[in-house]
């Protein structure tokens, strides 16, 4: 792995982790005080922090604070800054594609064409139906069936359904607005790809059937607790949370049924309305963060296939179905574009409620 130097930083074009061309009117002492940036917790921010803020500090001398705001309760507070015209309540926001797209039609996202390390990026960085970078794509994750082991001694469960069965009644893990599961829960419940989005009846269907079996909700955090303290069987949670059990010593496996599984992405992106000399080290910390240098390490860490090509996937991951790398490997995978997600997801959010607890 190169290591990251300031030299290698400052080099925008031959190792491609350089800064952005800093306009006349800033100054080195220009720097603020701190970079906030909205994180998730658990195995995701300290990812964050050793494979890319730390290393954004080194070079820059400025520290980042992470903010473990949940993704969509800081929405709200974003855009009423900008539509206030307040300074907004952080520099970055580290996000899922389908609220950063949400945000971005929104009009209050800042555009990240000009950042120079985009060049040569898998198409996987860049957004789906927006014009532009009003965010940056940094990884592909996938929501895999997660296992204990034990509960499982003759191998994987091949099917979701599973979920159904009477003796993992209250040993079963969603997340809190079954993000991740709900195109599956369609397929699980007998139920095509065609149907979605025009037809959830079936995933819908299968959501009461699970629902007495009285499934955990929460979120990334939980998951990892939940195996740990021997308190589930059976979860649909991003690849991350299992890894980080397992790294744990917890006996926990996962897989990718004949169903299939969710893939998604994340992306970073910075809102409007900061002042000039923050927007532009927000925009250093997201090109920095699709850098070769920052993208193997931070990507490595959460065991997630990166944005920039070529870099290998961790060793304990080469030929997982979950750590997709090739056009092969995500036909295998069940993909949403972040536009039908946008209109949708919060139809499929509500219900979800109204079936698990209303």
């Amino acid at each position: 792995m190169t290591k990251l130097t300031r030299r290698t930083v400052l080099a925008s074009t031959a190792a491609g982790a350089g800064l952005l061309a800093m306009p006349a009117v800033l100054r080195a002492q220009d720097k603020p005080s701190e970079l906030i940036v909205r994180a998730w917790g658990g195995a995701w921010g300290d990812a964050l922090q050793k494979g890319l803020a730390d290393p954004f500090t080194a070079e820059t001398g400025i520290p980042v604070r992470l903010d473990f705001t949940e993704d969509n309760e800081i929405k709200p507070k974003i855009w009423a800054a900008v539509d206030q015209g307040r300074v907004p309540p952080i520099h970055v926001n580290w996000d899922t594609s389908t609220n950063a797209t949400i945000s971005s039609l929104r009009g209050v996202t800042v555009d990240l064409s000009d950042l120079p390390n985009l060049k040569g990026l898998l198409p996987l960085a860049k957004p789906v139906g927006l014009e532009g970078y009003p965010l940056v794509n940094t990884y592909a994750y996938v929501y895999v069936c997660a296992y204990r082991t034990e509960a499982f001694p003759d191998g994987p469960p091949d099917s979701w359904t599973v979920m159904l069965d009477p003796k993992f009644k209250g040993r079963i893990a969603l997340y809190d607005d079954g993000i991740g599961f709900n195109p599956i829960s369609v397929l699980a419940g007998g139920g095509t790809l065609a149907d979605i989005p025009g037809n959830m009846e079936p995933g819908y269907a299968f959501y009461r059937k699970l629902k007495a079996n009285a499934p955990l909700l929460g979120e990334d955090p939980d998951f990892t607790t939940w195996f740990q303290n021997g308190e589930i069987d059976i979860a649909c949670t991003i690849s991350v949370n299992a890894r980080a059990a397992k790294e744990q010593g917890i006996a926990v496996e996962w897989t990718v049924p004949k169903e299939g599984c969710k893939v998604d992405t994340d992306g970073l992106w910075v809102p409007k309305g900061l002042p000039e000399n923050e927007e532009y080290w927000a925009k250093q910390f997201v090109n920095m963060a699709v850098s070769k240098e920052v993208q193997e390490v931070w990507c490595g860490l959460l065991g997630l296939p990166p944005v920039y090509p070529g870099l290998p996937a961790p060793p304990d991951l080469v030929g997982n179905p979950s750590y997709p790398t090739t056009p092969e490997d995500f036909k295998k995978l069940v993909s949403v574009p972040s536009p039908v997600l946008v209109e949708n997801q919060p139809i499929w959010f509500a219900k979800f409620a109204e079936i698990f607890q209303g």
